[in-house]
């Protein structure tokens, strides 16, 4: 299982010791950017989910090239 868990920086060390004395916890560090990157694109997942289910109206790829 994965999870991503957003820490305020003072915190984190303290976390971070904890769940790296932990033999079945592997802890990899990842950028800002690429947090930000993950958020966008499950914020994108969940916004074709609701289009799909009718609860968000979403827009051709005509009105999209046109709005370039």
């Amino acid at each position: 299982m994965r999870v991503l868990l957003d820490i305020k920086d003072s915190k984190a060390s303290s976390l971070l010791e904890v769940l790296n004395s932990l033999s079945y916890v592997k802890v990899k560090q990842i950028s800002g950017e690429k947090a930000l990157l993950i958020e966008e694109i499950k914020e994108a997942v969940e916004n074709v989910k609701l289009i799909k289910e009718g609860k968000l109206k979403g827009r051709s790829a005509r009105e999209l090239l046109n709005e370039l």
